[in-house]
């Protein structure tokens, strides 16, 4: 199986999320994943979160990788300099954040991390055939699983 794998290095600064957005949706088109595509919305969105995460919670640098499945498959990585692993909350009603890691168990497929480095990385997968209005529940793994 053939895969892309593109990178983005994201500085500490939270207005480096929005560069990542506009990169991502980029590299999404070049890929053959339409702007028009629910995939895009949804890969954009996770890529939101986890580099915010990254951002705010370790203050500092992180990089963004998207690998390209030849089947349609779309992986995202974010790793960081950080060893402390992710911690999912539960946000209450008026809450202005911990709704991060909520909301890729809610839109990926699989998702987990892993020990990178010094630090880790936090990886989602999306198939591209499964992105519809109402799916099923992530699967968080503490192993590498391919697209």
């Amino acid at each position: 199986m053939q895969v892309l794998q593109v990178q983005l290095e994201v500085g500490p600064d939270p207005a480096e999320v929005g560069r990542a957005r506009r990169w991502a949706r980029s590299r999404l088109a070049g890929s053959g994943i339409g702007d028009d595509e629910p995939l895009a919305d949804t890969l954009v969105l996770i890529i939101s979160e986890l580099v915010t995460n990254a951002v705010v919670h370790t203050g500092c640098p992180a990089v963004l990788r998207m690998l390209f499945a030849a089947g349609g498959g779309v992986r995202v990585e974010v790793a960081d300099a950080s060893d402390r692993p992710p911690r999912p909350r539960h946000a209450d009603g008026d809450d202005t954040n911990g709704r991060g890691l909520e909301l890729v168990d809610g839109l990926a497929d699989r998702w987990g991390w892993q020990p990178e480095g010094a630090g880790k990385s936090i990886w989602c997968e999306v198939d591209r055939a499964s992105v519809a209005p109402s799916r099923g529940q992530g699967v968080m793994s503490p192993g590498r699983v391919h697209c």
